[in-house]
């Protein structure tokens, strides 16, 4: 018995056996495709408004003050020296001036 068979003879036609596959697809844009996307472009604001002075956090949980800034690299300034990571690795803006 093929799928097409089934629908026919189930009296609901065939776009009945597509409309659970539709809402699951809807579902999975609501749940998981958009909030990533949101959180994807909120990072790339992060890093495209970086600035030399700014307090930052890491996400690997460092702490320090931005003393230089390359393509795609920063430069912190911590307690006991600098450090360059990547751009992306940089959580959140400590200033308190930043929302």
């Amino acid at each position: 018995m093929s799928v097409a068979y089934i629908a026919q003879t189930a009296g609901g036609g065939g776009l009945s056996v597509l409309w659970p596959l539709l809402l699951l697809g809807a579902l999975m844009y609501f749940l998981i495709i958009r909030p990533q996307r949101k959180r994807t472009r909120k990072q790339q604001a992060l890093s495209a408004a970086l600035e030399v002075g700014d307090q930052v956090r890491t996400i690997g949980g460092l702490m320090g003050v931005i003393v230089g800034l390359g393509d795609d690299w920063v430069t912190l300034g911590i307690e006991e020296g600098r450090i360059r990571v990547l751009r992306s690795a940089v959580a959140s803006r400590m200033n308190a001036d930043s929302s």
